[in-house]
């Protein structure tokens, strides 16, 4: 028996409640393959960290790994290299901030913190205008007026330090989340 205050339970209850529960989950699983499709592939989660070996790469060279779909560069600089580079003002850079996932977001764009050795610079190999791959430049082809990275697209040249020095990029390439694991390996991402 129920008192006046206290409705009654009746099957009807039973059943609306037994429907929305069942749409809930039937939402639920109608909805799961378009929230899992925006997560990340196999291929992409594989190439989230990878180590490399540095130790066959020469004073002066530069060698292009893959990381996260997109080319990476590896250049061991010459000391010629690291001197121009450090002899750079802050004022005549197009981008002040570093770009360095390593350091806070508002570093400045010096040589030091473009990288955490001053011999070796790793940086994702992709313009900032248009996202095109620059080449780079060396003694035997060099690439534009700064003896870095030249984008053939549109015309962005960037310095020893992957700084934008010329051309419509507005920002400097970016450095990886990177460590050394020992003088001749390391690991980015």
């Amino acid at each position: 028996m129920t008192t006046a205050t206290e409705p009654e339970t009746t099957r009807r209850d039973f059943l609306y409640i037994a429907t929305g529960a069942v749409a809930a989950v039937g939402g639920a699983f109608a909805a799961w393959p378009f929230l899992d499709q925006m997560n990340p592939t196999s291929a992409v989660l594989a190439l989230a960290s990878i180590e490399i070996d540095i130790s066959s790469i020469q004073l002066g060279q530069q060698v292009v790994f893959k990381w996260r779909g997109h080319p990476l560069f590896v250049r061991r600089r010459t000391p010629k290299e690291i001197a121009e580079a450090k002899a750079v003002a802050m004022s005549d850079l197009i981008d002040p901030l570093a770009r360095n996932a390593n350091l806070p977001d508002d570093a400045q764009a010096t040589d030091t913190n473009r990288g955490t050795k001053p011999e070796w610079l790793v940086l994702v190999g992709v313009c900032t205008h248009l996202g095109c791959t620059p080449t780079v430049s060396t003694p035997q082809a060099p690439q534009g007026d700064y003896g870095g990275w030249l984008c053939h697209c549109h015309g962005s040249q960037y310095d020893t330090a992957g700084r934008i020095r010329k051309g419509p990029a507005p920002q400097n390439l970016a450095v990886p989340p990177y460590s050394f694991l020992s003088p001749t390996k390391i690991k980015v991402g």
